[in-house]
């Protein structure tokens, strides 16, 4: 689908274009600066919106493209473009950039013209990632996003922030390299058979030139890469010192949607790309996906500082998410999504509640904490939906993403999603248990002195959660604009290797079915007559 007006170039450069007014400005003046970036969040935020407002329904393929020489000698083109799989994620970050913003206008207090800027500078590297076509262009959004990412954590972190800033970087810088190697090797490869240099996704899915090994060994870079920042045990690490150091607006996006990237990229170029290798891998991939949901959990059970809960619960929520793209299902793919859709709004809230209340107690350890219920009821109340909404309590976002990724991994190979479930279990306990520890007995003199949620706290929060219970309640806008690229994915599996999938098997047997039942019933009239 093209248009006239240049809608997904409009949400790229509009962070952008706020992010470099703000740095001209003075120093003196960040309430101009604060002004600036809520005017410039909230209009792309209006955006996103429009666009899934204007997004149609049952169509698998690109909608809005926008495709532009860049550098047409190295075979680098400037393409946009969004289906139902990068919908949701440039509408999650439109929506949580100026929620995040809201949520430190509190707690930033120094160099406040340079924090808003690095902001949007970061909201319009996100943007970039899930909206770019062209190979090339999507490493340079890729590394791109690791210099406003640095400099927010190690300008406005905690106390260990320079070493959790530059593990970030040294993790994300790996994961490009590896990224960047792949991409110029399947250029080159493509270059070598058909005599075109290009880094165009769209033609590169296209080609078959690719021998088994070669396929393999691309799956892999990418995959690496992928995987780091996903991030799949055992490439997790980096996350739970980055959540715990970064301030809390960093940690609701990096939470909402930087560690979806790296299941973005293996849904969109590595499914993509290396079909065969894609199916010959899942069985290492829902292994690791398995692995990460219980290894979330047993170590999220074990921590003394609440941050670092949530951030192990966000390993093992991407567990779920691999769990359900690696299913090789339409049914798991819809779960994969709609989860990192959903993943956003509970973790999102969780980190924002916790802020509050470190911004309160000056600490986030659990035995400091105790009896917080009773000097804050409303903000232990927003706490507590949004951790019911994150374990998968049904009516809330969290069940359907959750339950879908497990229904698609039962129909491909039963034993994975039996160990997945066990999971939702244990995920149920290790949140219900740090939530007695820090919110329920007796209150020290120091927690019974905090004050309650204001109002624009409860601004902050509420529409998170509002969101997570609408989607639980009637998830079918969502599914309804995810499914015919699911489609898409699995048939192309199905066009280009010797995969067939379960569901579709089911299919063609009922179908079957119906003949057979159809003919007997017709000679049993004959034999009547």
């Amino acid at each position: 689908m093209t248009m006239s007006f240049p809608l997904l170039l409009a949400i790229l450069v509009t962070p952008l274009i706020g992010a470099v007014i703000i740095m001209c400005l003075p120093s003196n003046r960040p309430e101009v600066a604060k002004a600036l970036g809520y005017a410039f969040s909230v209009a792309t935020a209006a955006l996103t919106i429009y666009l899934l407002y204007k997004f149609k329904t049952n169509t698998a393929g690109f909608q809005f493209v926008e495709d532009r020489p860049w550098v047409p000698g190295l075979g680098m083109r400037f393409i946009l473009g969004v289906d139902g799989i990068s919908l949701f994620m440039v509408v999650a970050t439109g929506i949580l950039f100026p929620i995040g913003l809201l949520a430190g206008e509190k707690y930033i207090k120094v160099r406040i013209k340079a924090y808003v800027a690095w902001f949007l500078f970061l909201e319009m590297a996100i943007l970039g990632i899930f909206l770019s076509l062209d190979l090339i262009q999507f490493f340079v959004f890729w590394e791109l996003l690791l210099v406003p990412m640095y400099f927010l954590i190690l300008g406005w972190g905690s106390e260990r922030r320079k070493y959790a800033a530059n593990k970030f970087f040294i993790y994300t810088a790996v994961g490009g390299a590896l990224l960047l190697a792949a991409t110029l090797v399947l250029g080159f490869l493509h270059q070598q058979d058909t005599g075109v240099l290009t880094f165009d996704f769209r033609r590169l899915a296209d080609w078959n030139g690719l021998s088994g090994t070669a396929e393999l060994l691309l799956f892999i870079g990418f995959g690496l890469a992928f995987a780091i920042k996903a991030p799949l045990v055992p490439f997790h690490t980096w996350l739970p010192d980055v959540h715990t150091e970064a301030p809390t607006a960093g940690s609701v996006v990096l939470a909402g949607v930087i560690i979806k990237m790296g299941a973005y990229g293996f849904i969109r170029f590595s499914f993509e790309l290396f079909p065969q290798a894609s199916i010959d891998l899942a069985p290492v991939l829902l292994v690791l996906a398995v692995v990460g949901i219980i290894y979330g959990a047993v170590v999220a059970a074990m921590q003394t500082d609440l941050k670092r809960v949530i951030a192990y619960s966000s390993v093992a929520h991407m567990g779920f998410v691999a769990l359900g793209l690696f299913s090789l299902t339409i049914i798991g793919l819809d779960g994969a999504v709609f989860t990192m859709v959903s993943h956003p709004l509970t973790t999102g809230a969780l980190f924002l509640v916790l802020g509050m209340f470190y911004e309160r107690l000056h600490t986030r350890q659990i035995d400091e904490m105790g009896g917080l219920w009773k000097p804050a009821p409303v903000l232990t109340g927003m706490f507590v939906v949004a951790m019911f909404a994150g374990i998968g309590l049904p009516g809330f976002s969290g069940f359907v993403g959750e339950f879908l990724s497990m229904l698609g991994t039962f129909i491909f190979d039963r034993p994975f999603a039996i160990v997945a479930a066990v999971g939702v279990i244990f995920a149920a306990v290790y949140m219900l248990w740090s939530f007695q520890r820090a919110f329920t007995g007796k209150a020290r003199d120091a927690v019974l002195k905090i004050r309650d949620a204001n109002f624009r706290e409860v601004v902050v929060v509420a529409p998170l959660l509002i969101l997570s219970l609408f989607l639980g309640v009637y998830p079918k806008p969502v599914l309804d604009r995810i499914e015919p690229s699911a489609k898409h994915y699995i048939v192309n599996f199905e066009q280009k290797t010797d995969y067939r999938s379960p569901e579709h098997a089911r299919d063609r047997i009922a179908r079957i079915a119906d003949v057979i039942r159809e003919t007997a019933r017709e000679q049993q009239k004959k034999a009547e007559q």
